[in-house]
């Protein structure tokens, strides 16, 4: 079953934030990950939920998107995220 993580991003240092960029696509793709959404505009339909940014990565089962998160890989650039980010993440199962 695909799993979806999702992530809301409100960037505060875009210097930062953007060699995290430059650098997250490349792992998350050799954990079998795959970008649906990233860094488009975001609207409002219901409710007051006005997100700076969102960013939604799906993966073919939960186990590869566990393996991203915890590779050193993944582990060596996340700092770059949490100084230059103020970030929320869910997972979602679903079928895609």
């Amino acid at each position: 079953m695909s799993v979806y993580f999702i992530v809301e991003a409100k960037v505060i240092d875009k210097e930062v934030y953007a060699q995290y960029v430059e650098k997250v696509r490349s792992i998350v793709e050799s954990y079998n990950g795959r970008y649906l959404a990233r860094g488009g505009r975001v609207v409002p339909i219901v409710g007051d939920w006005n997100p700076d940014r969102v960013i939604i990565i799906e993966f073919p089962a939960i186990k590869d998107m566990k393996r991203w998160f915890a590779s050193s890989e993944y582990k060596e650039i996340a700092p770059l995220r949490e100084r230059s980010a103020v970030t929320r993440a869910i997972l979602v199962e679903g079928e895609g």
